[in-house]
């Protein structure tokens, strides 16, 4: 019965749900083949299963067999494997075994520490999941966005992201965002209906569609399309858009490419001179590969996901979750913080402090006109609306709601249309110019109505004195509407001012010492603020700021882009600012050399959240901002942010750790290989020996993401610097070689090894002295004053252990190596000691030549 059920509904023609719009809901219901009561969980599972999670794209496949085989993609790794196959048929098959279990044990290291990491981030990415509210078998439930299905039945309300495109079965008030899909700035009101099957996408008001939010109101909805059939889902497909490349994301593509650049000519070069001396090819290419796998960083993805995993779970220790990985390492190189006020500074729990007449009286009719508004908006949740609800309660038994104008951030007022006795009021509140330019009279205290003008110059010095105190300040008005039962935006017009409203939002207790200790970070807190300029001067004030430099939104309107790049650096308060505007100043922050983060929560924060090099939201935030963000606080803490700051710069700070290792000691031992290999008539190391050597320098480099950073590296942001990198790889690099060509000549000119000493000697000195190096270019202190993690002293002492034992061991001879005297175990160390405090020496030049 189950096999056929789901054979007809695969089956059933799709081209009667493309224009769902022009059906009635129970005829797309009966096509989708479900109930009013919703989909049974085993349904819901079944169409999962056909239809996939829904998504605009695949996610990338993290389980093991995926992660790895992509241990084996790399270019270099594939040919090696096939020249050993290769050297396996026609040469010696002991050395190509034993490249081959080096290159897969070396793989398997990279798969166990990459499965480890996305195991853990997938856990805490589980933590702010976004969720949406679906009725299954006739239950409401909470369930992953990834798991809706067409036929679900979905309750949807302010704040809320839309998951799919759907058919609306009920509403109350419903104000759509659609700006992402057809660029109308305008909320869009939403109600059940029919429309003809030729209605523009822009004009179908019975309809929902995928990755748009709603502003105010409540509803239910029918799921017809998901993923990639969803309009978003076809447009997304055709442009094949990718996330904008995060600044690390960018520093490491370039750094990879230049390690290419320079891993090409030296493989290419050094096995055409080979070749030039009639060395046997094969071997020659396989000297020329194992270099190559040397110099290739091939660890750098896997240490990348390791580091940022461990951030990860370190930064979620201070409460802060990272949804995007790559944003970490942009969180550590933040300079700017841009910022809302409340919540954030203020504690976010608004107290309406007093309700006033024009004649700055207390006044108990507009305290209750404010309480219907605030009583009957269906909205979004409304901190303001709460403290009004807080502060007196009213019997509204003989009030009742008739319609509303929800709030938006253009008109920036709610309307409310109520019946009260036999008068039909509407009823409005918001920013108090938006009020004001709608009211053409006021009423005084004994009930008078007055014209605006007498009193609209000592309403705005009283508002202004208010602002002055730091007291956010609201308009009220009214209007009779006669016996009309609905009302429009164009109804706002000809008003009574009634009021002021006014509300306190007191600054948290330790926020002066967390703005403190962010500046001493390098990070600078920029307010972008809807509030007015003298609200937000007070806040500034209170905080520490006696002179605060302040740019309004209405000033923002005049300027063009270039003259606000020019401007927001030297700007600490934005005011009075429009949610367009907001996106507008994080990218003239951004074009101005600033790497930016934006923390925010609400509906009108999205764009900002998505333009910003680091997306900052909070757990309570509405489902599109968190959506949106690479970064989710658990609490609205600039405290926790700035722990989190620290986390960032650590986790960045081990990560370049491995890209110096890779490119000093490392890039140092292959350049002078492939030197030696040009004018020995022998190669210096074995195809075999090479990638033993290579995968012995591996472990110490593994444990780096737990490795302990210096309290200097994390004072201030630092940022990808491709020329610092490429200077610090030619200074370690050329150093590393110099010991090298003196390791060659003691053991060939002084002690006058064999070959095989030779390779055992070099091996030794090589291997030690690239574990060695590490403890000294890890830090930019003196590597004894600087205490290294347990995990990473302990694994480079042993490897340096492992290092001396091998080559008098059975296995080592199978590698080629010999049993070598004790003098020259003591000259080798001797050469490293050396090397080591050469290498001590040169850092304090390197780094005071670059004044870093």
């Amino acid at each position: 019965m189950e096999k056929s059920c789901l054979t007809i509904f695969v089956r059933r023609p799709m081209d009667e749900l493309n224009s769902f719009w022009k059906s009635p809901p129970d005829t797309v219901a009966n096509l989708l083949q479900t109930t009013l009561d919703g989909l049974t969980d085993i349904e819901a599972q079944r169409r999962l299963a056909f239809y996939g999670k829904n998504a605009l794209k695949p996610k990338k496949r993290t389980d093991s067999l995926s992660l790895l085989i992509a241990q084996f993609r790399s270019p270099i790794i594939i040919i090696l494997l096939f020249a050993t196959g290769l050297s396996f048929l026609v040469h010696d098959a002991t050395d190509a075994l034993i490249i081959l279990a080096i290159i897969v044990i070396s793989s398997f290291l990279g798969f166990f520490q990459e499965r480890g990491a996305v195991n853990a981030v997938q856990q805490l990415l589980s933590i702010v999941q976004v969720r949406v509210t679906i009725l299954r078998g006739g239950t409401f439930k909470d369930l992953p966005i990834e798991e809706v299905v067409p036929g679900d039945i979905l309750a949807v309300n302010a704040g809320d992201i839309i998951p799919g495109d759907c058919l609306i079965l009920e509403s109350k008030d419903l104000f759509a965002d659609e700006a992402t899909l057809t660029g109308e700035t305008y909320p869009v009101e939403k109600k059940a209906g029919v429309l003809d099957e030729k209605t523009p996408l822009g004009q179908r008001t019975n309809t929902l569609f995928m990755s748009t939010h709603i502003i105010s109101g409540s509803g239910k909805v029918l799921i017809v399309h998901t993923g990639r059939d969803t309009e978003f889902g076809k447009i997304s497909e055709h442009l094949r858009l990718r996330p904008p490349e995060t600044e690390f994301e960018h520093g490491v593509r370039r750094f990879g490419f230049l390690l290419l650049e320079v891993t090409l000519i030296l493989i290419i070069a050094i096995f055409a001179i080979n070749v030039y001396f009639h060395r046997p090819v094969l071997e020659s290419f396989l000297f020329s590969l194992a270099l190559a796998v040397g110099l290739t960083p091939q660890l750098l993805p896997a240490i990348i996901s390791i580091n940022l995993a461990h951030g990860a779970k370190r930064m979620a220790d201070q409460k802060v979750i990272v949804k995007r990985l790559t944003s970490i390492e942009n969180f550590g190189s933040m300079n700017i913080l841009c910022s809302d006020k409340t919540g954030t500074l203020t504690e976010g729990v608004v107290q309406l402090h007093t309700v006033l007449d024009i004649e700055s009286r207390e006044s108990e009719k507009a305290l209750l006109y404010a309480y219907i508004n605030a009583s009957y908006e269906t909205g979004f949740t409304n901190p303001l609306d709460e403290a009004i609800r807080r502060y007196r309660r009213f019997d509204l038994s003989g009030v009742s709601k008739l319609d509303e104008v929800p709030y938006d951030f253009v008109r920036k007022r709610l309307s409310i249309l109520a019946a009260k006795n036999n008068d039909r009021l509407m009823v409005t509140k918001g920013a108090f110019s938006s009020v004001l330019a709608i009211c053409s009279s006021a009423e005084t205290p004994d009930g008078k109505i007055i014209e605006m003008d007498l009193v609209r110059e000592t309403t705005v010095r009283k508002f202004e004195e208010l602002s002055g105190k730091g007291f956010r300040t609201l308009g009220l008005a009214y209007k009779n509407m006669g016996s009309q039962s609905s009302i429009s935006k164009d109804d706002e017009v000809n008003m009574t001012f009634l009021g002021l409203l006014v509300f306190f939002d007191p600054l948290k207790e330790d926020i002066i010492e967390v703005v403190r200790a962010l500046e001493k970070s390098g990070v600078v807190l920029k307010v972008v603020t809807g509030d007015s300029r003298l609200v937000a001067a007070d806040v500034a004030k209170r905080m520490g700021l006696s002179s605060p430099r302040i740019l309004i939104g209405s000033g923002m309107h005049e300027m063009s882009d270039e003259a606000l790049m020019k401007r927001v650096n030297n700007v600490d308060i934005f005011a009075e600012i429009e949610p367009n505007q907001k996106e507008r100043i994080i990218l003239a922050l951004r074009k101005s050399g600033n790497v930016v983060g934006y923390i925010g929560d609400g509906i009108n924060d999205a764009s900002a959240l998505h333009a910003a090099d680091v997306g900052i939201s909070v757990n309570s935030a509405v489902d599109v901002a968190k959506e949106v963000a690479d970064i989710v606080l658990l609490e609205k803490d600039l405290g926790v942010l700035a722990n989190g700051v620290l986390e960032g710069r650590r986790t960045f700070s081990n990560t370049l750790k491995y890209v110096f290792m890779a490119t000093s000691a490392n890039f140092g031992n292959m350049f002078s290989m492939a030197g030696a290999s040009l004018f020995l008539s022998f190669l210096p190391l074995l195809p075999k020996q090479i990638l033993f050597t290579n995968l012995l320098t591996d472990f110490p480099e593994m444990t780096i993401a737990t490795d302990s950073v210096d309290t200097e590296a994390l004072d201030q942001p630092r940022r990808w610097n491709i020329g610092f990198i490429r200077n610090f790889m030619l200074v370690f690099g050329l150093l590393s070689s110099v010991f090298d060509y003196l390791t060659f000549g003691v053991l060939l000119l002084f002690l006058h090894a064999s070959i095989k000493e030779f390779r055992t000697g070099w091996f030794m000195e090589s291997v030690i002295s690239a574990s060695m190096i590490v403890l000294v270019i890890r830090t930019r202190r003196p590597f004894l004053k600087s205490r290294p993690g347990r995990a990473l002293l302990m694994t480079t002492l042993l490897v340096a252990l492992v290092t001396i034992i091998f080559p008098y061991t059975p296995v080592g001879a199978l590698f080629g190596f010999v049993p070598i005297p004790l003098s020259y175990l003591l000259i080798l160390a001797l050469v490293v000691v050396l090397y080591i405090i050469s290498a001590e020496a040169a850092k304090k030049f390197f780094y005071r030549r670059a004044k870093l």
